[in-house]
């Protein structure tokens, strides 16, 4: 928690000033009444003698004054800190105990829990649904939870009947890996309140009192991914990207406007472009767009893509090709494809985090946890096999979005891409 000293109560330091100049304008009299004495142009031992009792008893005075000045500026002082200091302890004491009362995640009282994951997209895409998979997975049998049950491949327009059949099958909680399948969840949500309801929704969902949602910045997402992206061109001597995408969905324009963001801040000489293939999973139509991209001689292709990823990603890798992922922060570990560069926005790391969050008690139902890029550790592009300037160059990006340098230009983004 900040510690904003702003707040301090005001009277502490109020009450010294006045104290303080009391005692400087009492002492300043004295040394005027003594300047207009020396005026005089006779003494005797009659005037000396009252001059030597006004000064002692001026003395004294000042002493006295000061001495129970000082007295009570410091009782006051201390009263008012202890005061501040116990208020602030108490506070805080407080806020801990209401944010660490473990949460039990047996929401039906069945003595197992069990979570339920529901994605628009195959559940081993190498990618983004992959992720959220592969963390709930990891998640329940680290804490000798059941085994989830996963529905993939779900349609917008079937979501309603699918979440709810999966609401029925006595889960303790469902996470939902995409907003496109969000529509239901006002109805659902309130239906089966027992269920604690999680959506990976993106750009976000409106809120909701029994769904907890993670979040991050498109913005600062696409922008790390395009100065890594722009550190590996001008390393290779190529000078066009490209990112391939579904139908110019506004949070792909936010990706793709961050994107070209970042790589002009490399060198502005770069070109882009973003190919729309109307799907997120088609891999013929994903293929098509890479075969063409590749003839116009683009050097790094960003396969924003769910299903058609990793095809893209195995025919960048045929052509030399800069590739990189859509969400998965274990893409530098993999040894079937060659990533250069991990763009981490993974659901599965996301999840990681919020389920630990919600059994601690931290994070509560129709609460958001939003990750940002340089803030929290889950987030944001990295090369995989970086050099040492290269390293430098993300490290200065990373801070750069962390600090708020990039505010404007990303408020301008998302007003381009949240516009209609």
């Amino acid at each position: 928690m900040t510690n904003n000293h702003s707040n301090r109560p005001p009277g502490r330091n109020s009450r010294h000033r006045r104290i303080t100049a009391g005692v400087a304008a009492f002492v300043a009299m004295t040394f005027v009444a003594a300047a207009c004495g020396s005026d005089k142009s006779t003494s005797s031992a009659s005037t000396a003698a009252p001059a030597a009792s006004t000064a002692e008893t001026t003395a004294a005075s000042t002493a006295e004054t000061t001495a129970a000045s000082t007295a009570e500026t410091t009782a006051a002082s201390t009263a008012e800190t202890t005061a501040a200091s116990t208020a602030e302890t108490t506070a805080a004491s407080t806020a801990d105990t209401g944010t660490t009362t473990p949460f039990d995640l047996d929401t039906n009282g069945d003595g197992k829990i069990v979570i339920g994951v529901a994605t628009p997209g195959p559940r081993n895409d190498g990618a983004y649904y992959q992720a959220l998979v592969d963390g709930v997975t990891a998640f329940s049998k680290a804490h000798g939870f059941e085994a989830p049950i996963i529905v993939d491949n779900i349609k917008a327009e079937e979501a309603e009947s699918q979440l709810d059949a999966l609401a029925r099958q006595n889960v303790d909680m469902i996470a939902v890996g995409a907003g496109e399948l969000g529509d239901p969840l006002k109805d659902l949500t309130a239906k089966y309140d027992k269920i604690v309801w999680y959506c990976n929704c993106g750009a976000g969902h409106e809120a909701l009192p029994n769904l907890i949602q993670s979040g991050d910045d498109g913005s600062e997402m696409g922008y790390s991914a395009g100065v890594a992206t722009g550190l590996l061109m001008k390393a290779k001597g190529v000078t066009k990207a490209a990112m391939i995408g579904n139908n110019n969905f506004n949070f792909e324009v936010e990706a793709f406007e961050s994107f070209k963001l970042g790589l002009a801040s490399i060198d502005p000489s770069f070109e882009w472009t973003y190919v729309a293939t109307n799907s997120f999973n088609d891999v013929a139509a994903a293929t098509e767009a890479f075969n063409n991209l590749k003839d116009q001689g683009v050097g790094a292709i960003w396969p924003y893509l769910g299903g058609a990823h990793e095809a893209v990603v195995k025919l960048s890798n045929e052509a030399g090709i800069i590739t990189m992922s859509a969400g998965s922060s274990k893409a530098c570990a993999r040894t079937d494809l060659k990533y250069d560069i991990a763009v981490r926005f993974d659901a599965g790391d996301y999840l990681d985090t919020i389920l630990d969050e919600i059994l601690e008690g931290k994070l509560k139902r129709g609460e958001t946890r939003a990750f940002h890029v340089g803030v929290d550790p889950q987030g944001g592009a990295v090369i995989c096999n970086p050099t040492a300037d290269e390293t430098a160059a993300m490290a200065k990006a990373y801070k750069d979005i962390a600090d708020g340098s990039l505010a404007a230009q990303f408020g301008e983004i998302k007003g381009k891409a949240y516009a209609s």
